[in-house]
């Protein structure tokens, strides 16, 4: 799901079809299989009367395997799995756990962590947390829309992605103006944002950076931690950030670690 369009059935449905008759195999990623559930059930037709936990059955039983990270719609603070229908396949993957996790019966994670995800599981697929849920994120939204915010839209299910060359026009995309509006935002209220735009994206194989189109600060909003209060902030901090946008510079990267440098990259003003 990007920008808040999520995968349709009908679509999957076609992809089955062609990979069946190529014999592929569909890796299903169900990170946010609960909020994509929840856009399919609000906008793709014959859907509206299906519960999220029916349209995850549905969407599973249209793949061959899964991954998961379960910090996201499970609501668990470390932990995830990947399923799969095939047993050698499994059994390769069972063999691979016990070198780098440990034997499955004890390595890996804890007991109270695989009891909380499977809780997590079961409430993540609730029709009322996950209208909640989502419904959050389109209050922020809104209300970023009515302070004149340039966001990408439709409004996504997890979080706020804000366009930051519309928002800094006057910083080249060179000097980095997503990270530059993220650093903005944290030092204006202490909300902490993610860039996704030149940062992210890295570089090529001959060292130039990679200058994508779209060039976003993300707001992603944690399940069950904050109130439409801290939502109210959040808004207020940005609308008074845009305000005085034109006294954002650019950034100049000075450290920049060899893998991932979104993570541990270090930058100063331009």
């Amino acid at each position: 799901m990007a920008g808040g369009q999520p995968i349709s059935l009908e679509n999957l449905k076609a992809l089955r079809k062609l990979t069946l008759k190529h014999g592929i195999k569909i890796i299903l990623d169900m990170t946010r299989v609960a909020e994509n559930a929840y856009f399919i059930q609000q906008r793709e037709k014959g859907y509206a009367n299906k519960s999220i936990a029916e349209i995850v059955k549905e969407t599973c039983s249209l793949t061959d395997g899964a991954t998961m990270s379960a910090k996201k719609d499970a609501l668990v603070n470390i932990g995830g799995f990947l399923a799969v229908n095939d047993k050698k396949v499994f059994e390769e993957a069972r063999n691979m756990v016990v070198i780098y996790e440990g034997l499955h019966t004890y390595g890996g994670l804890a007991g109270r962590d695989l009891e909380a995800m499977a809780i997590g599981i079961e409430e993540s697929l609730s029709d009322d947390h996950m209208a909640a849920r989502v419904g959050q994120v389109i209050y922020l939204g809104e209300k970023l829309i009515d302070a004149g915010i340039p966001i990408v839209q439709p409004i996504g299910g997890h979080g706020i992605f804000i366009d930051a060359k519309r928002f800094l026009p006057h910083v080249k995309q060179a000097q980095f103006p997503a990270q530059a509006l993220a650093a903005a935002i944290y030092t204006d209220s202490g909300v902490r944002t993610m860039e996704r735009g030149v940062v992210s994206a890295g570089r090529k194989a001959n060292g130039e950076n990679y200058f994508p189109k779209l060039e976003l600060v993300r707001l992603t909003i944690p399940r069950r931690v904050y109130t439409q209060a801290h939502m109210d902030v959040i808004t207020e901090s940005i609308e008074h950030v845009y305000q005085n946008r034109k006294k954002i510079k650019g950034l100049q990267m000075v450290y920049e670690p060899k893998y991932l440098r979104f993570f541990q990259a270090r930058f100063k003003p331009i």
